[in-house]
């Protein structure tokens, strides 16, 4: 897996699944109005991703 040294926007979340994931090269979004925003805005679909840990 690659990582980066810069965190993305899920550095800022509670939940031990997202912060596994806030090093990621990926521009990931929490479930939030934004990413929803963001999306409908950019003319973008939604790729979900759902897991535990």
């Amino acid at each position: 897996m690659t990582t980066n040294s810069i965190p993305n926007r899920l550095i800022a979340e509670k939940s031990p699944y997202l912060l596994q994931h806030a090093y990621n090269p990926v521009k990931w979004f929490p479930w939030s109005d934004e990413a929803f925003e963001t999306a409908r805005r950019e003319n973008k679909p939604i790729f979900l991703s759902i897991g535990y840990s």
